[in-house]
């Protein structure tokens, strides 16, 4: 699993290992790793760091001195390395002469061609967009150039992930000692390209009380999906009840039912008017009201259907509320619930949840699931370009590293809720029910699509395949 933590936690963890160092060591640790990562870009794409035109966009900060010092590095090993910097009166001393000493150089504006370029100009105490003159640095680099990000993307916000205004896009992110949420969560992880971890040596578990996100590797998952026993029956498996569809939309029906039975429920038990359509695609689908060990409930139901939102959050049992069913949702109803409940908005139904833009929802998304999760009492699944399963303040957001775009596309939500009712009527906890639904419909996406349009129903059926990982 990679875990995320916040700036202030990062930096706690900085401040107690440098008081162990000797000075200006812990920024030696960064700068190697630094200077080694880009090496391998430039022997990857011109074959060696002999003579390769690297410059540096340098900020005022210890982010500057990082850059300063890794190119040094790379000048001593036969680069050209040019250094421009935000603000010439304002430079890392230190960094600057050890350039200074291997042969770099200072100039006042932008190369107009370079092999790589390394953007040094805002660290991970950045707030709210690049300045104008950090902006006009950045939208000089030139283009062909491969643009390494030290730590963070400039103008990306390390906590969030969100960006105000201008920012570098990256190909590379080299961060050191500890992930960024900024990295893993949009619009900013988008910004960070490949993002490369450098251990520095801080030891972040012991400092701070847990993690702001994390995300979930093929092994994590893979120990968390139910297995069949000997002594499994189709009711130990889990029975799921769909509650889903309407005259106007039975193919949500269909498809939530699908998502549901390939997602690994012993049974699926339909409630609904689309039971025709059901039985037509699926015939081993349990039609009528009976025991099961979650719903879902949402899907399709149209307008006028808030009783059997009540209904279904009346049952102890673990619910999953989806699409109009998020409609009906009654905060204080919710957090009187004893058993779990999981929410899986995507940012408009998000947006009218919360009582605000979808434009905000989507700039903030972070904020937005923590937000909701806290309001409504209940894990909330975000979807969206980057997913994120928030169980409450006390523990890390996930973030969803699979997907394809793709996936945007009608019904795919529909399969992604019967998957995930079929995880909670196996067992699994609320919130690994949904990180763990989220991961292989994110895989199953990747290999229906193969590069080219989707349905939701090709969706459901790639499932199995990626089940196994």
């Amino acid at each position: 699993m990679r875990t995320a933590y916040g700036v202030e936690d990062v930096r706690a963890a900085e401040r107690e290992l440098m008081a162990r160092l000797p000075e200006g060591a812990l920024m030696q640790r960064a700068a190697a790793g630094l200077a080694a990562a880009c090496a391998g870009l430039l022997k990857t794409a011109r074959g060696a760091v002999y003579g390769a035109r690297i410059v540096l966009l340098v900020g005022p900060g210890d982010n500057g001195g990082d850059a300063l010092y890794a190119g040094a590095r790379l000048a001593r090993r036969g680069a050209g390395v040019t250094a421009v910097p935000m603000d010439p009166q304002r430079v890392h001393a230190g960094g600057l002469a050890a350039l200074r000493g291997a042969g770099g150089r200072l100039a006042e504006a932008v190369p107009d061609r370079a092999d790589l370029v390394l953007d040094g100009l805002v660290g991970i105490g950045g707030r709210g967009g690049l300045r104008p003159a950090a902006a006009e640095l950045a939208e000089r680099i030139p283009a062909g150039a491969v643009v390494v990000a030290v730590d963070l993307p400039s103008g990306v916000d390390a906590d969030t992930g969100e960006v105000a205004g201008a920012a570098v896009r990256a190909d590379v992110t080299v961060t050191f000692g500890a992930y960024k949420p900024g990295l893993l969560i949009e619009p900013g992880a988008s910004l960070a390209g490949e993002v490369r971890l450098v251990d520095i040596g801080l030891d972040l578990a012991a400092s701070a009380p847990h993690a702001a996100a994390e995300v979930l590797e093929a092994r994590d998952v893979a120990g968390l999906l139910p297995r069949p026993t000997a002594t499994s029956d189709k009711y130990r498996r889990g029975v799921v009840g769909v509650i889903a569809g309407s005259v106007q939309y039975p193919g949500a029906a269909v498809l939530a039912v699908a998502g549901a039975l390939r997602g690994g429920a012993g049974a699926v038990r339909y409630v609904g008017p689309a039971a025709e359509a059901v039985l037509a695609r699926y015939p081993e689908t349990l039609i009528g009201r009976g025991r099961v060990q979650a719903w879902v409930v949402g899907p399709g139901l149209g307008d006028g259907r808030a009783a059997e939102v009540a209904e279904a959050l009346a049952d102890p049992v673990p619910v999953l509320v989806d699409a109009d069913g998020l409609r009906a949702l009654d905060p204080a109803a919710l957090r009187a619930r004893t058993a779990p409940t999981l929410l899986t908005p995507h940012a408009g139904e998000a947006a009218a949840l919360l009582g605000v833009a979808r434009e905000t929802v989507e700039s903030g998304r972070l904020a937005a699931v923590r937000e909701l999760a806290g309001r409504y009492g209940a894990t909330t699944l975000l979807k969206g370009a980057t997913t994120l399963v928030c169980g409450g303040a006390a523990t890390p957001v996930r973030v969803n590293p699979t997907g394809s775009h793709w996936l945007a596309t009608a019904g795919s939500g529909d399969v992604l809720s019967g998957l995930a009712g079929s995880l909670l009527a196996a067992g699994l906890a609320v919130r690994d029910a949904a990180s763990v639904a989220a991961y292989v419909h994110g895989l199953a996406a990747r290999t229906a699509a193969r590069g080219a349009p989707l349905l939701a129903q090709d969706l459901a059926e790639a499932l199995p395949e990626a089940w196994r990982l």
